[in-house]
């Protein structure tokens, strides 16, 4: 086996960070060479993730400055990077003019939306913000793995969890032309997808035993949906999204509804999926409604159809923080370092969560 590749993350507190360093540690590719974190530099990371102390040793945050000096001194590394949207373009940016101006030529792979718009115009306009660096988002191709084979620039951004699910359920019908262009979609992601800092909406005694919707119809990322599904199917799509806050902390499960452009039943739409993510390791398609406690904490989404007359139903299920965020992001940085896109990512779900 060739030697690891150093590999450094980026905005490492948060539950996406948490989750990449747990998976970079088990990476038999991989060598976690650095995790920072500005706000807890000299700080130890098990303080953070103690679930990970086992394996984190005596691992202790760095500095963003110290990442970006230790990338520049390697003629070859990997980025995971999941800090925050507004934040990330230019940590990024300045990270890659460091490593350029060294020689250095490291892969990237971005968890924030910061690099996920083609459209810098429509990034401004959902975000609320100019790009702070838009000659350096031509480098990065945002899409769901299982929707490009390669990336045709040298770095990716991975889309975000809602997105992935949405996705994952909606393309088919549409690349496959067996749909109106118009989907509706309700889902419900667990509190780690609003990240670590509580707030009113993900305080555990608010969502226990609870279900509601918010944002209806004006979700951020309906916008990054549609810019997707129009690339990966070659189709105008629209989308009525609703997304719900369920009361667990792991997890999505969306339900995807289309009408159909001529009659289709439930057998032939099962077919038709599963020949379209035929050769998708991290995808299956069920026969029965998928369920959360079979994919958290996993790299794996399942999919399962309905359909009756003119009516087809795909539900989604996958982990927010893995096949949404970290593990995601690890299937394509395997791709990026031309490994094999399941190492590091086979273990099933455990179940009994």
């Amino acid at each position: 086996m060739s030697a690891r590749v150093p590999t450094v993350i980026l905005g490492g507190t948060g539950y996406v960070a948490g989750e990449l360093l747990r998976l970079a540690l088990g990476h038999p590719r991989l060598e976690l060479a650095a995790i920072a974190s500005d706000s807890q530099p000299g700080e130890p990371v098990a303080r953070a993730f103690p679930h990970l102390a086992a394996a984190c040793g005596e691992l202790r945050y760095c500095s963003h400055d110290d990442v970006q000096r230790l990338v520049a001194s390697q003629p070859r590394s990997a980025v995971l990077a999941a800090a925050p949207h507004g934040v990330s373009h230019r940590l990024l940016d300045g990270l890659l003019t460091a490593a350029e101006a060294a020689g250095a030529r490291p892969v990237v792979v971005d968890i924030s939306a910061d690099y996920r718009f083609a459209d810098l115009d429509e990034y401004a306009r959902v975000y609320g913000h100019p790009h702070a660096a838009p000659a350096r988002a031509r480098q990065f191709t945002c899409a769901v793995p299982e929707h490009l084979a390669q990336s045709p620039t040298p770095h990716v951004a991975h889309p975000g969890c809602f997105s992935t699910a949405t996705l994952l359920a909606s393309v088919p019908l549409a690349a496959l032309g067996l749909v109106e262009p118009q989907f509706f979609v309700a889902a419900v992601t667990g509190s780690t997808g609003a990240g670590r800092t509580p707030i009113a909406g993900t305080h555990h005694p608010q969502r226990h035993s609870d279900l509601y919707a918010y944002n209806a119809l004006t979700h951020r990322h309906v916008a990054e949906i549609t810019a997707l599904a129009r690339a990966a199917s070659g189709s105008e799509v629209r989308y009525a999204f609703v997304p719900h806050s369920g009361p667990f902390a792991r997890g999505i499960h969306a339900t995807v509804q289309a009408r159909l452009r001529r009659p289709l039943d439930t057998a032939a739409a099962l077919a038709a999926l599963r020949d379209f993510y035929q050769g998708a390791p991290f995808v299956r398609v069920l026969d029965a409604p998928p369920r959360l406690k079979d994919v958290v904490a996993s790299n794996y989404a399942q999919l399962a159809v309905a359909a009756d007359g003119d009516t087809i139903v795909v539900m989604a299920v996958l982990d927010n923080l893995v096949k949404g965020a970290a593990g995601g992001a690890m299937q394509w940085l395997n791709r990026l370092l031309g490994f094999d896109e399941t190492t590091g990512l086979t273990a099933p779900a455990p179940g009994w969560t």
